[in-house]
């Protein structure tokens, strides 16, 4: 089992980070990896939903169910691929921490590569490590900015 633990600090209150985080319908707008996301159904506050990469370099476009069960109470998200692709499983855990300079987000995620893959799970840890980085700074970059224009229309 691997795993990788990362995290962003954003400038911007807690709800709007909240609110535009968990709108898994928006993730096209908010991840520069997804090309769709389509809400598949809803089971309380469980979604299940399918998100579709772009095309790779070979023009290939990957696509995976999962679903997520958020909890505002807590503000934690429980996370987990049903289709788990090159995964055994892929489970995500993402808490929301109110700092002195915003809101702290993490995104944890544990899994197994499956066996015989040209790449382990080492390798799997990198790619993950690495998307989730870039991944992190544009969602602060876009909360922020729409933190920033949230407060600019409110201002007399």
């Amino acid at each position: 089992m691997a795993l990788t633990d990362n995290t962003v600090v954003i400038d911007a209150p807690m709800e709007l980070v909240w609110e535009m985080t968990n709108d898994v319908g928006s993730w096209p707008q908010l991840f520069s990896e997804y090309a769709g996301a389509e809400i598949l159904g809803r089971d309380g506050s469980t979604v299940r939903f399918r998100l579709t990469l772009h095309p790779d370099e070979d023009g290939r476009v990957w696509s995976w169910v999962s679903e997520r069960t958020p909890d505002p109470d807590t503000r934690t998200v429980r996370a987990r691929r049903i289709e788990t692709g090159p995964f055994e499983h892929m489970d995500i855990f993402w808490t929301y921490t109110a700092t002195d300079g915003g809101v702290e987000m993490r995104w944890r995620q544990e899994f197994t590569v499956r066996s015989g893959l040209p790449f382990g799970e080492e390798e799997m840890t990198d790619r993950l490590n690495t998307n989730t980085r870039r991944e992190m700074r544009r969602i602060k970059a876009l909360v922020e900015k729409a933190a920033a224009e949230r407060a600019a229309a409110v201002r007399p």
